[in-house]
Order: structure tokens, then C-alpha cells, then sequence
């Protein structure tokens, strides 16, 4: 028969076993749901894009600067109303969210960081995006259309990345739940994608993946 003593010691260590391995599981529930915080990068944005609220928010302009009034370099998009987010995701799973002002026709999404400027999102294939325009909702992938019911006119929606599991997913956040997933093929770092032809779209980032995510 073991003695009180030993008893105790073992106790002990099975207390200190059961608290080390919770530790553990509330690191590894930490870890899986980082943060990313950005703004929109003024070097990328199309001369018909204007950047406020501290460039966490993007205005289209019909008319637009004229491009030759605009700092000309290699990050700026000139074809497309296409702006970019400033922060590259390389790992992780990610969550921001976008306000929808008075806007009929945008793409919200991620990017290769070093896609080609001369190329739209939606369209390149190192883009992953959800389009809206016409009063319905696509998911664009290596030029592919793919419908998305259910879901009308937003006032906001969540963005959410799973940069190993290769997913990007549309969030309703009133609900906390996924509206539509799409595979993805990240190969380097992705920056969070933006391109809208009326209206205006407001970032909120800096925000956790929701727990029911």
C-alpha cells in the first residue's frame, strides 16, 4: 500500500501534468487565432481610388485624379480600381471585416503581394475573391464565377483566412458564421484586396477570429 505521503507527491504531479497540458491547449487555441492589423497601401491604389479615415477606407471617384498628378511606381495598379492591403499574411488564420457604403459593384478578397498591376483581382489567378455586382454574389478564382445564394445587399461582411489550410471564406458577422468557402493555392505571402466601381468600402481589422469560426 502506498504511503499518504507518496500519494500526496503523485497528486501533485498529476495536478501539475493536468495544468502544464491545459496551458498547452489554451496556447495552441491562441495561436490559431492571430490578428491581423492593416491599413489600405496608397502606393497600390488606382488613380480613381481616395483613401480616408487614416487609409482604412476607399472612396471611388467616377473622374478619378488624372494619372499623370499621381506618384507614378511599380506597386500602383493602372488599369483596375484595385487597392491593396499594407500587411502580408505568410502563416496563421486571419479575420477583418468590411463596411459596405452605398456600394453595388466590389470585390473583397487576398492577393499574391506581387501580382501583376496591370491585372484585376477576380480575374488574376493569384487572387481569391468574393465579387459583388448586379445584386448577386460570386466567388472568383483563377477566373472561374462560382454563385453564391442565400445572401442579399450587405452592410458588412467578415473576411476570413486560413493561410495552411488553403481557405478563404465569407463571414456573416451578425450571425458569426461561414456564407461560402473557397480553396485557395497561397504559394507566398497574400495581402488583403480590394476593388469597387461606386461607393465606398471601410476596413476593420486588428480583430480575432471569431470562436465560432
Amino acid at each position: 500500500m502506498a504511503s499518504p505521503m507518496r500519494a500526496v507527491i503523485s497528486g501533485s504531479r498529476v495536478l501539475r501534468c493536468l495544468r502544464l497540458t491545459s496551458l498547452q491547449r489554451n496556447f495552441a487555441a491562441l495561436s490559431s487565432r492571430r490578428e491581423i492589423s492593416f491599413k489600405l497601401d496608397e502606393k497600390t491604389a488606382h488613380s480613381s481610388l481616395d483613401l480616408f479615415k487614416k487609409d482604412t477606407g476607399v472612396i471611388y471617384r467616377i473622374l478619378g485624379i488624372d494619372p499623370s498628378k499621381v506618384p507614378q511606381n511599380l506597386e500602383r495598379f493602372r488599369e483596375w480600381a484595385v487597392v491593396f492591403g499594407d500587411t502580408p499574411i505568410v502563416s496563421g488564420r486571419h479575420y477583418w471585416e468590411v463596411t459596405v457604403k452605398k456600394s453595388n459593384e466590389f470585390r473583397i478578397g487576398v492577393a499574391d503581394s506581387d501580382m501583376s498591376r496591370d491585372e484585376c483581382i477576380g480575374v488574376s489567378s493569384r487572387s481569391w475573391v468574393f465579387a459583388y455586382s448586379h445584386r448577386k454574389w460570386n466567388g472568383m478564382v483563377v477566373n472561374k464565377i462560382i454563385p453564391i445564394t442565400n445572401i442579399g445587399h450587405p452592410s458588412k461582411v467578415g473576411i476570413l483566412v486560413d493561410y495552411e489550410g488553403r481557405k478563404l471564406s465569407l463571414v456573416d458577422p451578425e450571425k458569426g458564421s461561414l456564407i461560402h468557402t473557397l480553396n485557395a493555392d497561397f504559394r507566398g505571402p497574400i495581402v488583403p484586396a480590394f476593388a469597387l466601381w461606386d461607393g465606398e468600402l471601410l476596413t476593420h481589422s486588428g480583430l480575432d477570429v471569431p470562436a465560432s469560426l
